[in-house]
Order: C-alpha cells, then sequence, then structure tokens
C-alpha cells in the first residue's frame, strides 16, 4: 500500500487499541515506538555499509568495546542485536516488556557524549509510561506487542525511506492533535499553516547556499521540517542547512528530535535545547565549555507559532537585549515577547514569520508602544489575517506575520485571508490555492482589491499605528441593493446591470442580446431563454474557444512531462513547473481566476504525486502490479484482516476495465441496472395489490411468499369476487402476483449471473494488469493523471458562463413579483377568508368575535382602495 494508506490503516488501529488513554498521552508510545525503530534499522544499514556481515550483526553486543565505540561514534548511539527493534519481533511470543524497558536503558547508557544533547532522554517519555499501558506486566506485553507489530511494516529504506517514514510520523502527529482538543497547540501547527509560513521564507532565502533555521517553540517540529523542505527546492546539494529547535514541554521536545533525526537530518545539522524560550535566551555557550563554545546565535529565518497570550515574568527583563530597544510585553499577555525574542535572533538579511492572535494589531498600552516602535524602525514587512477555526483546539482568529531586520522599502503589506478556506465540520482548512494566493501576494507586494493593501507608514501614523486589518482592506461583499421604483413596478434596474461589467467587457456584444432599456433607469429582458442565449451567443462562445487555444496542447505537455520523464522527473518541483505554464497559459483569458485553476491542478496532483513516489522508488513494472485487498473483519473478541481479491497497486480497477475490459463491463453493468428496474417494478405491482394479498405476504415474510400456492390460492379467490364489478381492461390480483413471481424469478437468475461475471471481471483485471505492456500501461497512466486535469481545466469557462447565466436568470426574476402584485394577492384572499367566514356557525360569543373580525377586514380593503 501507498504511504498514504499506510498512514491511515496505522492510525485507525493505533485510535482502536488506545482504548481509554488520552490520544495527547498514547501519541508519545507510537511515536517513540516508530523512532526506536527507525534507529534500530539505521544502525543496521549502517553496520552493512561498513562491512558487517549478517552474522557479525548478529553477534553485536555492549561487550564488543571496538565495535560499540565504532558505531556510536559515526551514528551517536550503539544497539545491542538482541535490542533492536527487529530483534523483538523475531521474538514472537517470547517478547516480553522487560525487553523493552532493558533495550531503552541500554539506549540511554551507550550515547556517544558528543550526540547527547540530541538523544539523550528522549525515550523518557516511552520509558516511564509502559505501566499505563496495562496494569499487569502480562497486559503490557500485550499492549506493546500489538504496537510494535502495527508499525513493523513502515518501510524505512529505499530512495523514498525518509519521505514515508516522515510523511507516517506527521500524519500520526496530525490525527492525534486532532484528537487532542486544546493540548494539540502544544504540539502541532496544521500543515497548511506550516507550508504558508515555509514557503513565504524559502522565497526570501532562495540563493543562498548555507542556511541556519530557527523555531523557539519548536513542538513536533513540523514548523522546521517544513521550511527545510521548502528551501531545499531552491538549493543545490545536501545538508547545508542547520536547525535550531527549543522547546519547553520535555515530552513535546522529544517529538521535535526524533522528527528532525527521523528526515534524515545529519546529527550535526540538528542543535536543540529543552528549556524556556523567553526566561532563557539560546544559550551562547556549551554548560560544559563555556570559554570555548561561544557562539551568539544569529539565523537566517525563525519560524514560530507560541502559545497565544500567555503570562509571563517580566521582572529583570528590562536590561534584556532582545527587549530593550522595543520594550517589555505586558505580563498577561506574552505575545510580543516571543516576536522580539525572534527578531532578536535574525541576521541583519534574515526573514522571520510568527503565527499571533488577531488582538497583538490594535491592543494599546505595552502593546501599542512596541507595535509602534516595531513600524518606525521598519521591521514588519507583511501582516496575514488567516480564517478562524483552522488550528486545533482554538477558534480565535490568528494572523502571520512577516518581519525582516532590514527592509528596502517602509511600507506594510497587509492581507485579508479570512474567506480563502474550505469548511470541514466544525474545522476550516487552508486550500493550496488558498496558501498560493497569500504567498504569490507576499512576493508580489501589491494592493489587489478585496484581498490585499500596501499602506504607507504615513497612513499607520495617522492610525496611531493601529494595523487591524479592517481599517485598510474591505474584503467584505456589498449588501445586496433593492431598487425602490422595480420594487413597486418591475423591471430590470440598470444600474445593477452594470454590476456584471467584468462579464460585459468580456462579451461586449452579450449585453445588447439580451436587455432592451425601458427607461433612462430601467431596462427588461429581449429574450425568454437566458440560458440558451448566454450558451449560444458568439461572444461566450469565442471565449470558450479562446481558452482551448491556450490550452491547445496541454494534455501533449503533460504527456512529454508526466508519462516521457515519469522515472527521473524532480517530484518536489514538477508542480510549480507545471504551474507556472498553466498561469501563463491562462494570463490571456479574461474572467478566469488562475488560482482555481491552480486549485484544480493541486487536487489532481495529491494522486499523481503518490504513483510517481512509487515508481521511482519501486520501478516502472510496479504499474503491472496487483496487491492483495486485504479488509477489516469484526470479531467478538478482536478484529482480523482478511483478503477481498485483489486491487491495483498503481491502477484502479474500474479505469482497467473501463479501457480494456469494456463489453465485460457492461455486461455486467446492464444486468446490475436490470435488477434496480425489477426493484422498482415489483414495488409498482406490490403497491397495486389488493390489501389482504399484502398482508399474506407479509406474513409469509419473504418474496417467495408471492411463489406461495396458498397466496396464489388466494388471488384467484378475490379475482373470482372482484370479477362481479371489474371494468374493462382491469388487470386483476391473479395477474399481478403472477407477473411478480416472474419477475422474482427473473431477479434470482441475474443475481447469480451477476456474481460470476462480477468474479470473472475481477480475475481478468488481475490478469490484464499484470500482462499489460509497457504502452498500454503508460496510457492507462495517461488516462489516470492527465485526462482528468485536461477535463478539469476545460470545465472552468464553461462555469463561469454558467455563473453568470445564474445571476443574469436572478436579475430577471428579482423584481418580477412588485409590491402592487402582493398587495392585490393580499387583497383577493381577504375577501375569500371573509366570504368563508360568513359561512362559519358558532355561539352567540363566537359570531360577535367573527363579525368584528370581518369589519376589520372590510376597514383594510376600503382604505387600500
Amino acid at each position: 500500500m501507498n504511504k498514504q494508506q499506510l498512514a491511515a490503516k496505522i492510525w485507525e488501529s493505533a485510535n482502536q487499541m488506545r482504548s481509554k488513554i488520552e490520544a495527547n498521552e498514547y501519541k508519545d508510545y507510537i511515536l517513540g515506538f516508530i523512532f526506536y525503530k527507525y534507529l534500530s534499522e539505521s544502525q543496521i544499514k549502517f553496520a552493512k555499509k561498513a562491512g558487517y556481515t549478517d552474522d557479525e550483526i548478529k553477534q553485536l553486543s555492549e561487550e564488543d568495546v571496538e565495535a560499540v565505540d565504532y558505531i556510536k561514534t559515526n551514528i551517536g548511539y550503539f544497539i545491542a542485536h538482541k535490542d533492536l527493534f527487529s530483534s523483538w519481533i523475531a521474538k514472537g511470543s517470547d517478547f516480553e516488556v522487560p525487553d523493552v524497558r532493558e533495550a531503552l536503558s541500554a539506549f540511554t547508557r551507550l550515547i556517544n557524549p558528543a550526540h547527547k544533547k540530541l538523544f539523550e532522554g528522549v525515550f523518557n517519555t516511552l520509558e516511564t509510561g509502559l505501566s499505563k499501558l496495562g496494569d499487569t506486566a502480562a497486559l503490557q506485553t500485550k499492549a506493546i506487542s500489538k504496537l510494535i507489530q502495527l508499525i513493523k511494516d513502515i518501510p524505512m529504506d529505499g530512495r523514498q525511506d525518509y519521505d514515508v517514514l516522515g510523511f507516517i510520523y506527521e500524519y500520526l502527529i496530525g490525527m492525534f492533535a486532532a484528537n487532542a482538543g486544546k493540548k494539540a497547540g502544544e504540539f502541532y501547527t496544521p500543515h497548511e499553516v506550516s507550508v504558508l509560513m515555509s514557503e513565504i521564507i524559502a522565497h526570501h532565502l532562495k540563493d543562498r547556499e548555507e542556511i541556519k533555521i530557527y523555531d523557539p517553540t519548536s513542538g513536533s517540529g513540523s514548523l522546521l521540517i517544513n521550511i527545510g523542505k521548502s528551501v531545499a527546492k531552491h538549493i543545490k546539494g545536501e545538508n547545508n542547512i542547520k536547525y535550531y529547535a527549543q522547546e519547553l514541554k520535555q515530552n513535546t521536545y522529544n517529538l521535535t528530535r526524533m522528527n528532525l533525526v527521523m528526515r534524515g537530518i545529519l546529527a550535526n545539522n540538528i542543535v536543540t535545547r529543552n528549556g524556556d524560550t523567553l526566561e532563557e535566551d539560546w544559550p551562547y555557550f556549551d554548560e560544559v565549555d563555556r570559554i570555548n563554545t561561544y557562539e551568539a546565535l544569529y539565523v537566517d529565518a525563525v519560524v514560530s507559532n507560541p502559545p497565544y497570550s500567555q503570562k509571563w515574568e517580566t521582572a529583570g527583563k528590562e536590561a534584556d537585549p532582545r527587549f530593550a530597544r522595543f520594550g517589555l510585553a505586558p505580563k498577561s499577555k506574552a505575545d510580543f515577547a516571543f516576536l522580539l525574542h525572534d527578531l532578536f535572533h535574525l541576521k541583519p538579511d534574515g526573514i522571520m514569520t510568527i503565527v499571533l492572535p488577531h488582538g497583538v494589531l490594535f491592543r494599546g498600552g505595552e502593546e501599542g508602544a512596541i507595535r509602534k516602535n516595531l513600524i518606525e524602525k521598519n521591521h514588519i514587512d507583511a501582516i496575514i489575517g488567516l480564517p478562524a477555526n483552522i488550528f486545533f483546539g482554538t477558534g480565535i482568529p490568528t494572523i502571520v506575520m512577516v518581519l525582516k531586520q532590514k527592509r528596502t522599502t517602509n511600507d506594510v503589506l497587509i492581507i485579508d485571508a479570512s474567506k480563502g478556506f474550505l469548511k470541514e465540520g466544525k474545522s476550516n482548512r487552508l486550500r493550496a490555492s488558498d496558501i498560493k494566493r497569500m504567498v504569490d501576494a507576499v512576493i508580489a507586494r501589491e494592493s489587489i482589491p478585496k484581498y490585499a493593501t500596501l499602506v504607507s507608514r504615513d497612513e499607520l501614523r495617522k492610525n496611531e499605528w493601529n494595523l487591524n486589518i479592517p481599517r485598510y482592506v474591505d474584503s467584505g461583499e456589498p449588501a445586496e441593493s433593492w431598487d425602490i421604483y422595480a420594487t413597486m413596478f418591475g423591471g430590470i434596474p440598470i444600474n445593477e446591470i452594470e454590476e456584471l461589467q467584468a462579464y460585459w467587457e468580456t462579451f461586449p456584444r452579450l449585453r445588447d442580446s439580451l436587455f432592451f432599456n425601458t427607461s433612462a433607469e430601467m431596462a427588461a429582458l429581449k429574450i425568454e431563454d437566458v440560458k440558451t442565449a448566454i450558451q449560444e451567443h458568439a461572444d461566450t462562445k469565442a471565449f470558450v474557444q479562446t481558452f482551448a487555444d491556450a490550452f491547445v496542447d496541454f494534455d501533449k505537455t503533460l504527456r512529454e512531462r508526466l508519462i516521457g520523464h515519469m522515472m527521473t522527473l524532480h517530484v518536489s518541483s514538477e508542480k510549480t513547473n507545471l504551474s507556472t505554464d498553466i498561469f501563463r497559459r491562462i494570463a490571456n483569458v479574461p474572467l478566469l481566476d488562475k488560482y482555481e485553476a491552480y486549485q484544480l491542478l493541486d487536487n489532481e496532483w495529491q494522486s499523481i504525486l503518490i504513483d510517481l513516489e512509487i515508481l521511482q522508488t519501486e520501478g516502472f513494472d510496479a504499474v503491472k502490479q496487483v496487491d492483495a485487498n486485504m479488509v477489516t473483519k469484526k470479531g467478538k473478541v478482536e478484529d482480523t484482516e482478511v483478503q477481498e481479491g485483489w486491487k491495483g497497486h498503481v491502477l484502479p480497477f474500474e479505469l482497467v476495465q473501463k479501457v480494456h475490459l469494456s463489453s465485460e463491463l457492461q455486461s455486467l453493468t446492464d444486468k446490475e441496472n436490470r435488477v434496480a428496474e425489477i426493484t422498482a417494478e415489483y414495488e409498482e405491482l406490490l403497491d397495486a395489490l389488493s390489501e389482504e394479498i399484502k398482508d399474506s405476504a407479509i406474513t409469509n415474510d419473504a418474496k417467495d411468499a408471492f411463489m406461495n400456492a396458498e397466496v396464489v390460492k388466494l388471488a384467484k379467490e378475490i379475482t373470482a369476487e372482484k370479477k362481479k364489478g371489474a371494468t374493462y381492461g382491469e388487470e386483476d390480483d391473479e395477474t399481478k402476483i403472477l407477473k411478480v413471481s416472474a419477475l422474482i424469478a427473473e431477479e434470482k437468475t441475474l443475481k447469480k449471473d451477476i456474481k460470476e461475471e462480477a468474479e470473472a471481471l475481477h480475475s481478468l483485471t488481475k490478469k490484464t494488469i499484470e500482462t499489460l505492456t509497457d504502452d498500454e500501461a503508460k496510457v492507462l497512466l495517461e488516462r489516470k493523471w492527465i485526462t482528468p486535469l485536461v477535463k478539469a481545466l476545460h470545465s472552468l469557462p464553461n462555469n463561469k458562463i454558467a455563473t453568470l447565466t445564474q445571476k443574469v436568470s436572478y436579475l430577471a426574476g428579482k423584481y418580477i413579483t412588485t409590491l402592487q402584485d402582493l398587495s392585490q394577492q393580499l387583497q383577493k384572499t381577504e375577501e375569500v377568508l371573509v366570504e368563508l367566514m360568513g359561512e362559519l356557525t358558532g355561539s352567540d360569543h363566537d359570531i360577535e368575535g367573527l363579525n368584528e373580525w370581518k369589519k376589520l377586514l372590510k376597514s383594510e380593503e376600503s382604505d387600500k382602495r
């Protein structure tokens, strides 16, 4: 299975296995074991590369001092063969929880002194938490056995090992975060926000050969890792990014270290610290050797998502160089303290991004003074207002602030991106197009109507350094207006037609084809069928053709790039290359939003990316591979995995059937459709039967009841009685039952045929995939990757025309019922009501009340006249 499927499977099983243990707590156990597996297999890989044979690896023990020192010096730690993850698996039923305790204790003992900061205490949370996995040693052993069996299939070798492992690790952290409530904020920044911050930083650093990046509130380390991935796309060579991470909470600090190490980053390029960022600034020296290790930390980029509005201790901080130039944040809100800490550690040409609550933009007091200093000293580069509800555990509105030490301009770009998101349950998620739009806006530094404003320092001064986004960007949609004249007399106000000016500029002759003016202010429709008039107009047809011309050879380009170079393609940068091509093509097509096109690319790219990774890792023949389709069956004691047929490793069975087995597929589809028709016919006949027959059928409790001799006999009796008063052409119950019986027999035969044909088609599909020629396989990949993307892109102009049709249709119907019409309808209704009330009877008391009501209605009628 691919990495997404494997990650989802592990999460599903882990979530069931954790039982009553909190998600926030259980994550430390499963992620800890994944890390131990990684270290075990990394040591085996190193040993084999160093020339150790399999037998020599099996002999590795703590008593072999020479081997221990050699391995420790090179990879930073040593694990005896008996303590390796694979050795636990090999023990089978002989595995016990003491095996884990002894192994973790030995690991701590055998860390290379030079790598102590990286590895020491990394398994503390796991080690101390083993007892929570069960009340007895036996229960603990059972729980741990399940865990290590669950993660044993995670691949950690081959070209994509770090990517697969890293993906699964990040996936599990994200899923645990989604289930950890407010505690999620302690260790996780949503991936989309992380990518946004990383892409902004990567663009600023793209021309550098060596880079230092720092996260002072590192959590799981995902922000740092995403920056590294984004920057790496622009840098040649490897191992030229150095990572600095600081985290207060011990268990979260362990996540940072595990995550960085498992990405294959050299140990010497990882510098981590477990400490309070605000209370203890990043140390300039190593405690062991203060004199010879002095080094002030100034980096190319700082990224952080600190705890929001946290209390902090300000006493003694006035002279702290981090805060002295700008002022101290209030005791009750440390937001600006974190920001100033980040800014202090930037190189002169560095950049930082930080997530903060909206309040930092406009709160007064000490925060207002700091904000003024930051603006006047020209450090704030951009502010991005994010949608609400995109962070786990909190719904408060947040921003990303971009700052630099040195800037060439003194304006501030303010972006309101709060409207761009995808709703998922109670939460919101940034889409790829939302991220791309924000990053492009930051890079371009231009005002964009309803989205971004470049604000001068003078304007900020006039507003007393208040950065509240709505002051500068009006992203709201205008309220719908209602024309008084049109409300009374009908028609279409010309000024409302002119609100569609962007469409009339693109379709210059269409407006006159749809409307004619009835006065200087009002218009009416010329045509009855709005949809046909718009779709068939020469201007809209030309618009569709303009798009088609722009993308005329796009499918060929995709074939050349994706199919022709699939084995050598640089996967991480190819999406950027394709989006650049799409943006170039769409630039000359009016009305269309290039970011909508980008989202269509991203929607399809996720599937393409998975396949490309598989092919580049496993070879082209992976296209012709089928895998056992494993499903989980519920059991009384525990769930079990069983095989239900096969599935394509890369190619979906449905696609192969449509292309290569269309006649067999059509035969099966026709039979399935006929079964659906039979059900409808059967129900129609059933509804038409006498109640006595229905009751009899229900009593017999099956469709077979209609084949029952007693039911047929009853039908004959009822039919004989009915015939005495039957009208010409009426179908009797006996005939209906015989029809139902025939349908049931046909359905039974069809279902048998469907089962046999489905099984045969499934087997034939498996054989077809396994015997594909290379050219046939490439055609299928084109149908899977390229056809859906091209089709989706070509829907854009028609979607825009459909939107215009909807808007024109709405305008045409908006005032079709006037207030005068409504008044007349109301009057007629009242007149009818008065007449009906005159027919009512009742007590004298009731009649007196009705007469008074009639008087009221009649007086209202005379007033209207």
